[in-house]
């Protein structure tokens, strides 16, 4: 078992917080991500876990036991950095064995070990060769390969494809999940790629100033962001937000965009002061008798779909709608939202309200 467990983590550098009293957890065997921008606090929360890094104050737990301030030789982690970090005197197989050999296990059981785990990343035949003459990817699985030879409690992944070009890095998230979901292992995994995290991630937690913004399923927070930085920063396009007129009483909302007044859902708080009315490009649809209208700014084809511009009363709106539905620049179009898919900031805090999503659909049309 692997559970990791994050108690109230804070970091200092001096006069600065790189983290702040974070927690969450990390359940045995999960894909965890880390996701937020540079400068957030995820990578020096993912050295904290690793021991490169002691927290000021807090404490982090590995399998039920308290190892915030123990080295990295006692917390039993392998760290996989961006920059391979190889051995460049070594050919591949010296390389993988390392971590072995300085254990002092036989080397009999060297050799199969290695042997198991090139077979596993497909690099057995690349075993004699010297690292510096391999590409990105293959550098990449032998960084990937020294850290799983060793069968660690956890991995910590430090954004191990940044390196690679855009195609191969799609290709390796996708081997790297298949190759967690035969190991079983707890990988805890730091990534800016909103893209990235949403793909491999079992789990995610999204950082900001040093702040955890929200923890859970990559699913939950697509659909029900906790804050406008989370829903601005998990989308492409992002969520669109709309200032309004609007009422909450007993839980209910009335919002009021241009002269069209809508139900919202129910919400998770009360809210006092000016709220923001979010809505996805994907979940906004082109209505002939919609009540809500829009002018036609941009397209942008993508294929299956496009994205539209569009300037209203509320401001600038992206939808996402079928490649084949038309939309011509300068016209107006009828808007229409659904009511499940809306949710409500508190324009002050920045926090959603939403909690429950009631049917029915705004905008009619």
């Amino acid at each position: 078992m692997a559970e990791i467990v994050i108690k109230n983590v804070r970091k200092e550098f001096g006069d600065f917080v790189a983290v702040r009293e974070s927690s969450f957890t990390i359940e045995d065997g999960e894909f965890f991500m880390l996701l937020g921008p540079s400068g957030c606090g995820k990578t020096t929360t993912l050295r904290m876990i690793a021991g490169l890094e002691l927290p000021t104050s807090g404490e982090i737990y590995l399998d039920g036991e308290e190892i915030g301030q123990r080295p990295p030789s006692e917390r039993d982690i392998a760290f996989v950095f961006q920059m391979f970090a190889l051995y460049p005197h070594m050919n591949v197989y010296k390389n993988l064995s390392y971590p072995l050999v300085s254990q002092g296990m036989p080397r009999a059981q060297v050799r199969a070990k290695v042997d198991e785990v090139a077979t596993i990343l497909g690099i057995k035949d690349i075993l004699k060769k010297p690292v510096g003459g391999l590409s990105g990817g293959d550098r990449q699985r032998v960084a990937l390969g020294r850290a799983i030879v060793r069968e660690p409690k956890a991995f910590m992944m430090d954004e191990p494809l940044g390196a690679l070009d855009a195609e191969f890095r799609e290709h390796m998230a996708e081997e790297l999940r298949a190759l967690h979901d035969r190991m079983g292992a707890t990988t805890v995994y730091v990534t800016h790629d909103q893209l990235e995290a949403m793909q491999m991630g079992d789990k995610i937690v999204v950082m900001n100033n040093a702040v955890v913004e929200q923890f859970g399923k990559p699913q939950d927070i697509y659909d029900m962001p906790a804050t406008m930085f989370v829903a601005d920063f998990i989308g492409s396009p992002s969520m669109n937000f709309l200032n309004f007129n609007g009422k909450i009483a007993n839980g209910e909302g009335l919002v009021t965009l241009a002269d069209q007044t809508m139900s919202v859902p129910t919400l998770r708080e009360g809210a006092a002061g000016d709220l923001v009315f979010g809505v996805r490009p994907e979940h906004i649809h082109l209505s002939d008798n919609g009540a809500y209208r829009g002018k036609v700014l941009a397209t942008e084809y993508l294929g299956t779909t496009q994205i539209i511009t569009l300037d209203t009363p509320n401001g600038e709106v992206k939808a996402r709608i079928a490649s084949d539905q038309p939309a011509t620049v300068g016209e107006t179009v009828g808007l229409g939202f659904n009511s499940k898919t809306i949710t409500l900031f508190d324009k002050a805090t920045g926090h959603a309200l939403r909690s429950e999503l009631n049917e029915g659909v705004l905008a009619h049309g």
